[in-house]
């Protein structure tokens, strides 16, 4: 079902690590000023200059050897003692995503300078999106002018809510109408594309509050809107606030009934789904993100950053200076890696692509699993078109539960 190498989109992911606080229900690699030891933003370019500068060199390797590469040849060697053979001119890129972390607290110039260093070892493609995060108490219009005559054609919001109760349960510190307003900002500076991201089923938000999260986003303008349902991940402050009782944790009913909500309020707005937790308006996709779901390759650069060439997955170590100190030395700053085998890449696309709209393809499926395939359809979770299986609005409440039914067999 995972195609062929050279027909597979490639794409860069660069993690931006820097946040100015932690939001409470937050576990991604991100670090305060207090926590980053020293590291600073202008010593994590020129460590990131360092990486894409091996990754262009790296790409053929990654190809054509297994990850046992990395520990030994690839992560030992500077890159002018590599092979001819490594030197193999690397793909084009089709996109690149700039995440975090709170990327706009770079600034307009240093992020400009991380799409340089992307274009200085890699061949953009005709057209390539070319998308950042953004926090919105960290936008504006100059800095968004700056974004856009750098070459960045897409912006993602961190919204959240439009309730004030909601966004301090959630630790989030931009005002309510912040959001909104950066995005329309977006669109008058000429961006192609502006998303904002929502949260639902967070503790005290009602019906009411998502709903004008929802409309207050259309309002916006953008033409792409993701919603994620709230989940309490271990190690963060929201967590320790559930287990002491401070607030309740997320109801499933309630999860299931705010995304219905949310998305007949998309749909009525013109907006298509196009992934279980993502809709837009007609050419707002996200590619790099379709490159995640469908099988494309990608550099993840960055701490902590992960990485999906050939048949290799690796993960950067997590700390901004064990990553600067790595490529000091002149090592892809890798942790660790592994080989997918043809049944880990399988399990994994069925569980992507099942969450697509475009669907699952029938004919990847083992003639087990098309028969325990059939009988979602019978239960009216998936619905079957010539040649693919895609989830019904039922089926999108219970992604999880049909992907296990599809890949397991039953006691």
């Amino acid at each position: 079902m995972t195609a062929e190498p050279h027909a597979r989109p490639f794409g860069i992911y660069v993690h931006v690590p820097f946040c100015a606080t932690r939001c409470g229900y937050c576990d991604f690699n991100t670090y305060t000023a207090a926590e980053l030891g020293g590291a600073n933003p202008d010593g994590w370019l020129e460590a990131l200059r360092t990486e894409l500068g091996l990754a262009a060199t790296s790409m053929g390797s990654l190809r054509s050897r297994p990850p046992e590469s990395f520990p030994g040849s690839l992560r030992s060697r500077p890159p002018e003692s590599f092979p001819g053979s490594l030197r193999s001119r690397p793909p084009e890129v089709s996109t690149v995503f700039v995440g975090g972390g709170t990327p706009s607290m770079l600034g307009g110039e240093r992020l400009a300078a991380v799409l340089g260093a992307v274009r200085a070892n890699f061949v953009l493609a005709e057209g390539a999106e070319v998308t950042t995060e953004a926090n919105p108490e960290s936008t504006s219009r100059e800095l968004l002018a700056q974004l856009r005559n750098a070459g960045f054609t897409r912006l993602s919001l961190g919204m959240q809510s439009s309730a004030p109760h909601v966004l301090a349960a959630l630790d989030r510190v931009h005002s309510p109408g912040r959001a909104p307003a950066a995005a329309a900002d977006a669109r008058a500076e000429g961006f192609e594309h502006v998303s904002l991201d929502l949260i639902y089923g967070t503790p005290g938000e009602t019906d009411d509050d998502l709903s004008r999260s929802v409309d207050a986003a259309i309002g916006a303008g953008v033409d792409h809107v993701s919603a994620y349902a709230l989940v309490v991940e271990q190690g963060t402050a929201l967590a320790r606030r559930v287990r002491r009782g401070e607030l309740p944790a997320p109801d499933d009913d309630v999860l299931a009934a705010r995304y219905e909500l949310l998305d007949a309020r998309l749909s009525a707005a013109g907006f298509d789904w196009y992934e279980v937790s993502n809709w837009s308006l007609a050419g707002g996709q996200c590619r790099h993100n379709l490159g995640y779901w469908d099988g494309g390759e990608w550099w993840g650069a960055g701490p902590g950053a992960h990485g999906y060439v050939g048949a290799t997955r690796w993960w950067n170590v997590k700390h901004p200076n064990a990553y600067a100190q790595s490529l000091a030395q002149g090592r892809l700053p890798v942790a660790d890696s592994e080989t997918l085998d043809d049944a880990t890449r399988h399990t994994e696309d069925v569980m992507l692509r099942l969450r697509l709209r475009s669907g699952l393809p029938i004919a990847g499926l083992s003639a087990a699993e098309a028969a325990r395939a059939e009988l979602a359809v019978s239960d009216g979770l998936v619905v079957r078109t010539s040649d693919r299986l895609v989830l019904t609005d039922r089926g999108r409440l219970l992604a999880d539960a049909v992907v296990r039914d599809v890949l397991t067999a039953g006691d």
